[in-house]
């Protein structure tokens, strides 16, 4: 990668102007009413070619808003859309996955509630689950409730959930649960609860060649193997990592599953913290993940400036399907915390000089977050 120039170096719980504008919720004074009558079924009659661009669309489960479902308001915004249009989805539970295609850029999921618990997406898609329709299994990607593949995509004040319920289907063998899986560039995602078991959130690209940038801030995200993965060049700031029990109430498990392509950063957890109601010593922050056994690979983790809790084992890192992780770039920085410890073999340390290289705005580039 081209050489950077120094930057300040990133303080923990602060943050950098860069990111200023990012963690400020958006203010939605009402809803741009789209032209004609709402329908029964939460479809606005005459949308059939979208709503306008720049518009605030509202969702309620009890017919008060224009739509009846979130999945109903995205249909309706226009294919080759690129100005914002926010998606404001009043308090309650949305059983229902959600897609947002590639063709519809810039849309803002928004919880109108006081609280980010008081708007739920969820569905229970696993990997192995067949479609409805007998063409196969959703596979891991496919079992997304949410699912954003186009670039601006953002998410403020909800949670999105995958409740797959694992102790009832022991007989399934692919049983990874996604709850968010963004695959595009410039995401925001602030304010959020995202929980799952396995793979609850998956930050990926377009493709391999792809860039896809992620600013995920004053969130939490709960799961308890490979739960954070993917290919994005993604920076988790000031959240909360929660581990999880396994189906069975035991404990154990990976945080990060980084599967970044060469000359792209992985995941930079920073100003974080990572507990949970577990055993002690009985997770690892992460391991690589070659996807489809690609050689060309090279995951990338580091967490810095993060409170690691006592669950964190002592030697952190773990190989993943005949991959060292000592060959890839996992590393630590300023932790603290019971779990945290001094560098050695088993848990390489950033150099003050690295570290200067691994910052917030080294991953973000050009892209300056902007909650608007």
């Amino acid at each position: 990668m081209a050489a950077k120039r120094r930057r300040t170096a990133f303080r923990p719980g602060r943050g950098t102007a860069l990111l200023a504008g990012a963690t400020a919720l958006l203010a939605v004074t009402g809803p741009v009413q789209a032209s004609g009558a709402v329908r029964a079924d939460g479809r606005g009659q005459g949308q059939a070619h979208g709503v306008a661009a720049a518009a605030v669309l509202t969702v309620a489960k009890d017919g008060s808003g224009q739509y009846t479902t979130v999945q109903a308001a995205v249909n309706a915004i226009a294919a080759g859309n690129t100005a914002r249009v926010t998606v404001s989805i009043k308090p309650g539970t949305y059983r229902e996955t959600v897609k947002i295609p590639e063709t519809k850029q810039n849309v803002t999921l928004q919880g109108s509630g006081s609280s980010r618990k008081d708007t739920v997406i969820v569905y229970g898609n696993a990997s192995g689950t067949q479609k409805p329709d007998g063409s196969g299994t959703y596979g891991t990607s496919g079992s997304a409730t949410v699912a954003a593949e186009a670039n601006g995509f953002q998410a403020r004040n909800l949670t999105i959930s995958n409740d797959f319920d694992e102790a009832a289907h022991q007989d399934m063998s692919a049983r990874q649960a996604v709850a968010l899986r963004t695959a595009a560039d410039k995401v925001l995602l602030d304010s959020l609860i995202v929980t799952g078991d396995q793979d609850t959130l998956l930050l990926d690209t377009a493709s391999k060649a792809s860039l896809g940038r992620v600013l995920m801030t004053n969130s939490y995200v709960i799961g308890n193997v490979d739960f954070i993965f993917g290919r994005a060049s993604a920076v988790i700031d000031r959240s909360v990592i929660t581990l999880k029990k396994r189906w069975d109430g035991s404990s154990a498990g990976y945080v990060v599953a980084p599967s970044t392509a060469a000359g792209r950063k992985g995941f930079l957890i920073v100003g974080s913290t990572v507990n949970g109601d577990v055993s002690a010593s009985s997770f690892f922050l992460g391991r690589p993940w070659h996807a489809g056994g690609d050689t060309s690979l090279d995951p990338m983790a580091t967490f810095r400036d993060t409170t690691l809790g006592a669950a964190v084992k002592s030697a952190p890192w773990t190989d993943m399907s005949g991959f060292s992780w000592r060959d890839d770039h996992f590393a630590e920085y300023r932790n603290s915390g019971p779990g945290a410890g001094q560098a050695s073999g088993d848990r390489p340390q950033l150099s003050d000089s690295a570290a200067a290289g691994q910052e917030a705005a080294d991953w973000l580039g050009d892209w300056t977050p902007s909650a608007s």
